[in-house]
């Protein structure tokens, strides 16, 4: 049963009667549509490898926010983000964590995303029920929106929490593929992504969506970090579906939970459109050595290359398919990165990927570098 069969089965019934059907099986691959404590208490004990949550933020705006030239900035002014205080909106954290350290496996790792309104509450409720904080990721902004009032620093990132099940609960870390994806170098804790815009933003009546859409980039290197394919991530806060969207592609199993049906039809819409990659594309990797200013991995996770792409030397002599996490395979079947599989097919000591590998451009085959640059300036504040 697919996404809106859910949503439309869901949008008849109660969430009593609905809550029944979904206690037989897990939903995979659908959007069930409701309260997110309601729903995550019908499915079973220890039966997701990930969740990755993106609760409301408590920005406890007041008023109407504007530029300096006057012109209307578009906040988070929605009902779902607003609490009566701060007790209440910690009721509603410890409600919905409670019921995700029972449905993760005890060899699943959690992922929560927040900016400082709420992310130190929640990072102390998350260690209150039992979870090990691995890492605190900072999403450093590349294009983050200016402070238009001047009486604050920029606020230029939000935090991630990644925990493990407990102290010593054994979980995924794709190690060698995030050393792979960042060019050889070990992948460090600060993650530099433009916001969400251009044609990945969801509009409608050139209105955003959702108000707080996150990069699919920043979810593809999250789920490619601790997931396996066939894995199940569960998104208790789906908005418009970019996990749901990424796990598709990367070939792992998700399950939706979101409240709100304007973002349910969304990403509905969204989640069918995704192709998902083939199965020589999903193989990683592991590899070492060197790194330039952007990191090959980039290109991948923003799909300005997209993995199962067919990149060859300028003479086309040789070609490789590009994977999920930024490593090659040439025809015969050899693996590396742009620069040590460059090497290795030419018998040479060493290779610049950059400009040894091409891609098929409008006009002709372009070297990969053209596309680094392009990414730079894309992502320029």
């Amino acid at each position: 049963m697919g996404a809106i069969d859910t949503i439309a089965r869901l949008g008849r019934a109660t969430w009593e009667d609905s809550r029944l059907a979904l206690s037989d099986a897990l939903p995979l691959d659908q959007i069930v549509m409701g309260d997110c404590i309601a729903a995550m208490k019908a499915l079973p004990d220890k039966s997701v490898d990930m969740i990755f949550a993106d609760p409301p933020y408590n920005l406890q705006l007041g008023g109407e926010l504007f530029r300096p030239d006057g012109s209307h900035v578009d906040a988070v002014n929605d009902d779902w983000d607003k609490f009566d205080s701060y007790a209440a909106y910690d009721a509603f954290t410890r409600g919905w964590l409670a019921q995700a350290h029972r449905v993760l496996k005890d060899t699943g790792t959690i992922w929560v995303i927040g900016s400082y309104h709420n992310i130190f509450r929640v990072g102390a409720a998350v260690q209150d029920f039992g979870f090990w904080i691995l890492n605190d990721i900072v999403w450093r902004k590349a294009n983050p929106m200016p402070n238009f009032k001047g009486t604050r620093f920029t606020n230029a990132h939000e935090t991630l929490i990644w925990a493990s099940k407990g102290e010593g609960s054994k979980y995924t870390f794709n190690y060698r593929s995030m050393k792979t994806l960042n060019d050889e170098l070990q992948m460090r804790s600060d993650w530099e992504f433009p916001i969400c815009g251009g044609a990945e933003r969801l509009k409608k009546g050139g209105v955003k969506v959702h108000p707080t859409q996150k990069p699919e980039a920043l979810l593809y290197r999250v789920l490619l970090a601790c997931t396996k394919p066939g894995d199940v991530v569960l998104d208790p806060f789906f908005g418009t579906g970019t996990t749901g969207a990424v796990a598709k592609r990367l070939g792992r199993r998700w399950i939706g939970i979101e409240r709100e049906p304007e973002y349910c039809a969304a990403a509905v819409e969204r989640i069918d459109a995704a192709l998902p990659l083939d199965e020589s594309a999903l193989a990683t990797m592991q590899s070492p050595k060197a790194a330039p200013k952007v990191a090959f991995g980039k290109l991948v996770e923003t799909n300005m290359l997209a993995p199962g792409s067919v990149i060859t030397d300028a003479k086309r002599r040789w070609s490789a398919t590009v994977r999920a996490d930024g490593s090659l395979m040439s025809a015969c079947g050899q693996v590396g990165s742009i620069h040590k599989l460059g090497s290795t097919l030419q018998g040479a000591p060493a290779c610049n990927g950059w400009i040894f590998w091409h891609y098929e451009g409008a006009d002709g085959l372009k070297p990969i570098d053209e596309l680094r640059q392009t990414y730079l300036l894309a992502t320029q504040p």
